[in-house]
């Protein structure tokens, strides 16, 4: 039987959007409480179809966290904490029966995607491997597409085949891109693939390392 006040007895769902797209690009997250944010990143990549070839941070409860080594700082001497020292269990969540936790998560300051994140503490299901995806809408955007307004343009001349951009953007985003896509499993073998190269921080040290 689950104890209650064992913090290894829940998960957190994440529900996620991308800001600004309509109609919304969705997620919904089934996460570990043992999970850091270094690892959380990753498996938002995995999740959105990202390619983790920009710079990002997590905005929490005021707090900016992330991968400090990329920190330049700023006029008013933010600092950014620690990525993966930082798990979901370590979160302070509201009493109430939908108490939840919003979390912003900004990815790539050039096309700057803003992601909303709802988070909620639940027990966990027995005999289920987390983190996973339990259901989405849509595919993400691809990288560098120019952010919002940059995706719109790309959309219209993706869906117009008399757009003289068409056959362009079609070549660009490759065949295997479809936006009203959203494949269950195959974001689930992305996440598993992420959080082995995470070995629990961010991919990106492991590979500069070598």
């Amino acid at each position: 039987m689950l104890d209650p006040f064992d913090p290894e007895s829940f998960i957190v769902t994440a529900d996620i959007h991308i800001v600004g797209i309509q109609p919304r690009i969705e997620r919904t997250l089934e996460l570990p409480a043992k999970l850091n944010f270094a690892q959380f990143h990753e498996v938002l990549q995995a999740a959105f179809g990202w390619t983790d070839s920009h710079l990002h941070r997590f905005d929490v409860c005021g707090l900016t966290i992330g991968a400090p080594e990329f920190d330049d700082g700023d006029a008013y001497g933010a600092r950014t904490f620690e990525a993966s020292e930082v798990r979901m269990q370590d979160l302070s969540f509201p009493y109430g029966e939908d108490a939840s936790l919003h979390v912003l998560y900004v990815y790539d300051y050039g096309d700057d995607w803003h992601h909303q994140i709802v988070l909620r503490r639940r027990l966990r299901e027995p005999n289920v491997s987390y983190p996973r995806c339990a259901g989405g809408v849509r595919a993400g955007p691809p990288e560098d597409v120019g952010g919002y307004s940059g995706y719109a343009d790309f959309l219209e001349a993706w869906l117009d085949t008399g757009h003289e951009e068409h056959k362009a953007v079609r070549r660009w985003a490759g065949r295997k891109f479809e936006p009203e896509r959203f494949d269950l499993e195959g974001t689930n073998k992305a996440i598993i693939k992420a959080m082995r190269a995470a070995k629990g921080s961010y991919r990106f040290r492991h590979i500069r390392s070598h």
